[in-house]
């Protein structure tokens, strides 16, 4: 934690160091969880073409409702990070507690949503033999969804207190349970000549996925419950009444889950139209969402870590210091966009053969990957200032300019380019440039704006 005493400004340095410093494990726990999804997504894909398929369209759904959740929950970031900033860390446990029963509320609902996978692909227009595949997959994984939430909370109060590290940890042991649960599931692999499963395909990779972020969720709990500075922060008790609490993560949390859940509501129409241009192309787009979304963690991180900076900075009333971290972590965001992007381009073929050996399928993804390269900078400041934004408790216009870029720009211009100017996925990736570069420019207005005004914690 580092908290500054009100007019006593902060070096550029101090600001690098502060946010690399936070964003490190947040990259880390956020890449975890991505990787956790490539490893499936490249283990399906062992199975065959359309195992691969079926998880990728299942997936999707699950990664938007998890995304919307995760906004959501928020607000725990926003509340523990002000008051932290300000010198009150007593608040921060009772947040964590509100957190982890709204997480309960909505992972439930969307474990339930999750069950009639197979009827909500069917009426997107998906065919029978990829919906009823994608279907049981999105069943298996909405049995997990409850755990995730729990987890989201977790994490998001430890990155609030400035203590990220232990996310990670937990994150990168489940990457290796995963590993071990698909290798198992998958193909009914057996350990010392006993057999678990039959094989499950892609079914088995959601399954493994479940069980795997069960064991997170636990694991995190007994983390804070346990943790040496768990007087400091009252974990176990103590600070504001739950309504008031409550009212306060709601309020930051509805803008900022409709604001998520639009932008990848709106990447997730992109994969379901990548399901009406064939397998293959549903296929390749997947590999390619999948490894976009891998680089855009780095920007979550740093996006994560420049929040907090930003929160804190609010707590302590420094509006030099407001600027100074939204314009450290674009700056830095910018620089890794570019260096990550740029392995688009320079190894495709090396990327794309670590999920799939089709060549049909990896012409599909080298193609998407190829107009993705540079779109990565736009893609990752946008992440970066909407974060700076929540920071400052700012919700409500960030969510309509995400619906602007991503709905009323995006969309139509990746249906435009896939199927009226027959550009295929690499049409689809387009579309996202176009929303992101807007997004980025609403963002950046807006952070201008904002950030001028007095402060006002929420």
């Amino acid at each position: 934690m580092s908290v500054a005493a009100p007019g006593m400004p902060q070096s550029l340095r101090h600001h690098i160091w502060q946010t690399l410093k936070l964003a490190g494990p947040v990259v880390i726990a956020r890449s975890g969880v991505l990787i956790m999804m490539a490893v499936d997504t490249a283990m399906a894909g062992s199975a065959g073409g359309d195992e691969l398929a079926y998880f990728g369209l299942g997936l999707s759904p699950t990664i938007a409702l998890t995304l919307l959740g995760l906004g959501f929950l928020l607000g725990v970031t926003v509340l523990t990070s002000q008051a932290d900033g300000a010198g009150e860390p007593e608040r921060a446990g009772h947040i964590w507690h509100v957190g982890l029963g709204h997480a309960l509320v909505v992972g439930t609902i969307f474990a339930i949503v999750c069950q009639f996978g197979i009827a909500i692909l069917l009426a997107l227009g998906q065919a029978p033999d990829l919906a009823e595949g994608a279907g049981r997959v999105m069943h298996m994984l909405g049995w997990g969804l409850p755990a995730v939430m729990v987890f989201v909370a977790c994490s998001f109060f430890l990155e609030g207190v400035s203590r990220p590290a232990p996310g990670m940890i937990i994150m990168l042991g489940a990457n290796v349970l995963n590993f071990g649960l698909n290798w198992l599931l998958i193909h009914g692999n057996s350990v010392a000549g006993i057999t678990f499963s039959d094989a499950m395909g892609a079914e088995g990779a959601a399954l493994a996925t479940t069980i795997a972020r069960w064991a997170t969720a636990l694991i995190a709990l007994t983390y804070i419950w346990f943790m040496p500075s768990r007087d400091r922060y009252r974990v176990r008790g103590g600070g504001p009444s739950a309504p008031e609490a409550g009212k306060r993560i709601r309020r930051i949390g509805y803008p900022m889950g409709l604001g998520m859940f639009i932008e990848t509501a709106a990447f997730m129409a992109m994969t379901q139209m990548a399901g009406h241009l064939g397998k293959a192309e549903v296929a390749g787009y997947q590999i390619a969402h999948n490894l976009v979304a891998l680089v855009f963690m780095s920007a979550i991180g740093i996006g994560a870590a420049t929040g907090v900076r930003v929160g804190n900075a609010v707590g302590r009333n420094d509006p030099h210091g407001v600027r100074m971290a939204g314009g450290v972590g674009v700056g830095l965001v910018v620089i890794a966009m570019i260096l990550l992007g740029a392995c688009f381009v320079l190894i495709p073929d090396l990327l794309t053969g670590l999920y799939t050996s089709d060549a049909a399928v990896a012409a599909t993804a080298i193609g998407a990957l190829a107009v993705a390269s540079s779109m990565m900078i736009f893609d990752g400041s946008q992440g970066v200032l909407v974060n700076a934004l929540r920071g400052l408790g700012d919700v409500w216009f960030p969510m309509a300019g995400q619906f602007v870029a991503f709905w009323l720009i995006a969309t139509p211009v990746a249906w435009m380019l896939a199927f009226h100017m027959e550009f295929g996925t690499p049409g689809l990736m387009g579309g996202i440039y176009a929303g992101c570069v807007a997004a980025t420019t609403i963002a950046a207005f807006r952070f201008n704006v904002i950030s001028r005004r007095p402060l006002r914690r929420v």
